[in-house]
């Protein structure tokens, strides 16, 4: 159960952790605008644009994975299978991540898929 809790840690730290490059890319278009964030990342283009769609794309992601992961928790489903799931959600997410960044859009959007199947497939076999 540990390693679930783990991945559902970073899971967690995945949107905050994303947020990096955007600021970074805000930082670099007029400097940071902490009165009017939002309105500076809807001028972003290129590399800010895509960090920016990676950070809400984590959440997104996020919404799916924590529940899947509690209900397996609550459920006692903590087995290989759902721990290797949970593994592979982590690590898919984060190289989604790097290849959104790269630019990188079919891997991306394959990589994608196998992390939100991941999560899908928790709450499956949570299913009696």
């Amino acid at each position: 159960m540990i390693t679930l809790i783990w991945c559902l840690f970073i899971a967690a730290l995945l949107p905050y952790i994303a947020k990096i490059p955007v600021a970074y890319a805000m930082n670099k278009l007029d400097g940071y605008d902490n009165s009017h964030p939002r309105e500076q990342q809807s001028r972003l283009t290129g590399f800010g644009a895509r960090a920016l769609a990676a950070h809400q794309n984590a959440f997104e992601s996020l919404l799916i994975f924590a529940p899947a992961v509690l209900l397996a928790i609550a459920t006692q489903n903590i087995g290989e299978n759902i721990v290797l799931l949970s593994i592979v959600h982590v690590c898919a997410r984060v190289l989604y991540n790097i290849l959104y960044l790269m630019n990188i859009g079919t891997l991306r959007s394959l990589v994608w898929f196998v992390a939100t199947i991941s999560s899908f497939t928790i709450i499956w076999q949570c299913i009696p």
